[in-house]
């Protein structure tokens, strides 16, 4: 589940960066702050066991780096949008020689992974895909544990469902990269 805490005013990056741990994850949405309810032990084995599997490949093969749902990335600015997807991927050609920020990303993941709990409404969770899409990601895909589909989003528009029995492959992203999409359930 998400709330928007009310601030009375357009939060920053800078600002959100600055809140102090209070045990919530929170996200900014075009200066509103979300809070976003911890995720169960099912949503954490399925991210995991994804996150696994992407980074185990992109450091084999020298492709980026694998971000886990902590890391922040900034897709607007004035208002600034920050979201979190549960898993991303930067390609290692987009990673400056300087290494990573401080803060937050100043880019958009290359692939973001959203898995979906219970409580995300469809509104929230297409949301999310259109703010990546725009902000430059090339592939997001959005993990639906109780139907056990993920479904792959392009920035073309096209949307492809995919079942327990289909391959999900990085494309060009994440070359070579490719699972059968119940193996991420298991």
């Amino acid at each position: 589940m998400v709330t928007t805490v009310e601030t009375g005013y357009k939060m920053t990056a800078e600002e959100l960066l600055r809140l102090p741990d209070d045990g919530w994850r929170y996200e900014l949405v075009k200066g509103e702050l979300l809070k976003m309810v911890p995720a169960g032990p099912r949503h954490g084995k399925i991210t995991m066991r994804l996150g696994v599997l992407l980074d185990q490949h992109a450091r084999q093969h020298g492709l980026g780096t694998v971000y886990a749902a902590e890391t922040g990335f900034r897709l607007q600015r004035d208002p600034d949008t920050v979201r979190a997807p549960d898993v991303a991927f930067v390609r290692q050609e987009r990673i400056p020689p300087e290494g990573e920020p401080e803060g937050y990303w100043e880019l958009s993941p290359d692939l973001a992974v959203e898995v979906v709990s219970p409580t995300d409404s469809a509104a929230h969770i297409q949301a999310k895909v259109q703010e990546y899409l725009e902000a430059g990601t090339r592939l997001v895909w959005v993990v639906y544990p109780r139907t056990q589909t993920v479904v792959v989003y392009r920035p073309s528009g096209e949307a492809l469902v995919l079942g327990e029995e289909d391959m999900l492959t990085g494309e060009d992203v994440l070359p070579g990269f490719a699972c059968r999409v119940g193996d991420i359930f298991d």
